[in-house]
């Protein structure tokens, strides 16, 4: 069976409700990436914590050729709290705003060490609380690193696919979480996100999505728009 008929199968049981176009979703897109995960490359939360850092307005891809050097070189958090800020500008310099990511990194290594021991914590108020974390950073890291389904982690593609689908109508990336949870069963937060980015990366692609092979086609209201023009 081609991957479109996959998610054409199910197009009878659409459901006018967002919720229930939710379910088919997450129902479809499991079945059409059963080994999503998160691309930033990490072995334990701190590496995650600081990957996640640097992904901001900057590719995963871009970060992973970057990290393998940085964790080899700095393993703790009190070897960020402790680092040169030239130095360790010039180790994050291929990567976009480095002066300020590489400024927060140094800060949170402090924060980590004066008040966690200088473990990462596993909550969503303490992670907050360090410098260059706001609550995207903090989902990535609690749903990966820890396995705690807290929240949706909302970046380009879930902002894009979400509103593509009508899931929501919101473009606050805060609202748009707090739609998508009502939505999505909490044990799925954490996957929801990366099938999400998983299909907006290699098939609903914002300038020329492939809506001929799209597995979720039958269930997204923005189908008949997207299809190319002759």
């Amino acid at each position: 069976m081609a991957a479109s008929e996959s998610g054409r199968r199910d197009a009878g049981k659409v459901k006018s409700s967002a919720a229930e176009r939710a379910r088919l979703v997450c129902q479809a897109l499991g079945r059409a990436y059963p080994d999503a995960h998160c691309e930033l490359i990490f072995s334990n939360p701190l590496e995650l914590l600081v990957a996640t850092i640097l992904s901001a307005q900057c590719t995963d891809v871009q970060v992973n050729k970057v990290t393998p050097a940085l964790f080899r070189k700095y393993r703790s958090a009190r070897d960020y709290a402790e680092a040169e800020a030239a130095e360790l500008e010039d180790d994050l310099k291929a990567i976009g705003l480095y002066r300020n990511k590489a400024k927060n990194i140094r800060a949170c290594g402090r924060l980590l060490v004066e008040e966690h021991e200088g473990k990462v914590p596993a909550t969503m108020e303490e992670l907050v609380r360090l410098p260059g974390v706001g609550r995207k950073t903090a989902n990535v890291v609690l749903g990966n690193a820890f396995g705690q389904n807290v929240g949706v982690v909302v970046d380009t593609h879930v902002a894009r696919l979400s509103a593509r689908l009508k899931l929501t109508r919101q473009t606050d990336p805060v609202k748009i979480e707090a739609e998508l949870m009502k939505l999505v069963p909490q044990e799925k937060w954490t996957l929801f996100s990366h099938w999400l980015i998983f299909h907006g990366r290699r098939r609903c692609k914002a300038q020329k999505p492939d809506c001929a092979g799209c597995e979720i086609a039958a269930m997204c209201p923005s189908y008949p728009r997207l299809l190319p023009k002759n």
